[in-house]
């Protein structure tokens, strides 16, 4: 065991170069989730407000089913926690699809039982950790499929057009939004 006092400079910095971009982006994650800024409510409010009312107009006016229950817990993420890596659209279009494909592929299989339903939220998770897309709202999303049994064509509508709407009007409105704080 090493003493405290004995301990270098360069044994320090050593200890912080080995701190992984993804701890340093978690540790702000915490930080910014555990207490956010005054000015981040007002903004998340008003970013969340503009998505799904967003969704919910483009639904009415094409008749196209866009919204899931998923896409609030969503919106939580891209307008209250905006520089997490669960907020990249890679994270949030990739995640939502493979969730929601998983719940379709496990309905159409296996059909709805608690067994494969467990199953199904936990082979997505598995997924979306394995090829980088994980974004926790869309773990929902096999849960949303099992209780509806919907046909195929849910990847498209609402799964991957809901989930480009939110993508879309997020990151418009975050960088409105920081050209604004920042008084440009």
């Amino acid at each position: 065991m090493t003493n405290i006092q004995n301990i270098s400079l360069s044994e320090i910095n050593k200890a912080h170069s080995n701190v992984s971009k993804s701890q340093v982006f978690a540790s702000r994650a915490i930080k910014s989730a555990s207490w956010p800024s005054l000015r981040r409510i007002p903004l998340a409010f008003l970013g969340a407000f503009a998505a799904i009312s967003s969704l919910a107009l483009v639904a009415g006016t094409t008749h196209y089913p866009l919204i899931l229950g998923s896409f609030g817990a969503s919106c939580c993420i891209l307008f209250g926690l905006p520089e997490t890596p669960f907020a990249r659209p890679r994270n949030v279009l990739g995640g939502h699809f493979i969730a929601s494909l998983t719940g379709l592929v496990f309905v159409f299989l296996f059909g709805v039982c608690w067994w494969s339903l467990g199953l199904a939220v936990a082979t997505s998770i598995a997924l979306m950790l394995a090829t980088g897309t994980t974004h926790p709202p869309a773990a929902s999303n096999p849960v949303i499929v099992m209780l509806g049994s919907p046909a195929w064509s849910f990847l498209i509508a609402p799964t991957l057009i809901g989930a480009f709407i939110l993508v879309f009007v997020a990151t418009f409105y975050n960088v409105v939004a920081r050209k604004l704080s920042q008084g440009n």
